[in-house]
């Protein structure tokens, strides 16, 4: 059980957050979600891992890692995008992304990444 562990959603996609929130939290995982990565900036939340989607209105998921490392937050990161390309993928690994998924995304892999994340 991982139930002091706090995973953070980010996705502007209400499915999306609903159905990730339901799988970690069968896991034991704490989970919030945010539909944007502003409405996670304003939260202030400090949490274990982040699951973010890539390509959101306003600030970008690779945007928010930006932003975060340069107000000197390193939270562990999961990507997630359904229009994966390699000069993203590899620029949020180069900044410290844990890993860059694809959707729809493998729940078993995401949830080992998740565990990889915070262990």
């Amino acid at each position: 059980m991982h139930s002091e562990k706090t995973i953070a959603i980010v996705d502007d996609d209400e499915g999306v957050r609903i159905s990730l929130a339901s799988l970690l939290r069968s896991f034991g995982y704490q989970v919030s979600t945010y539909g944007s990565a502003i409405a996670f900036l304003e939260s202030g939340a400090a949490p274990d891992c982040m699951v973010v989607d890539i390509q959101m209105p306003t600030m970008q998921g690779d945007e928010l890692q930006a932003r975060l490392i340069a107000d000197g937050q390193f939270i562990p990161m999961i990507f997630m995008t359904a229009f994966p390309t390699e000069a993203v993928r590899n620029r949020v690994l180069a900044a410290g992304g844990r890993a860059f998924l694809e959707k729809p995304t493998d729940t078993d892999i995401l949830v080992h990444e998740v565990e990889r994340a915070v262990a």
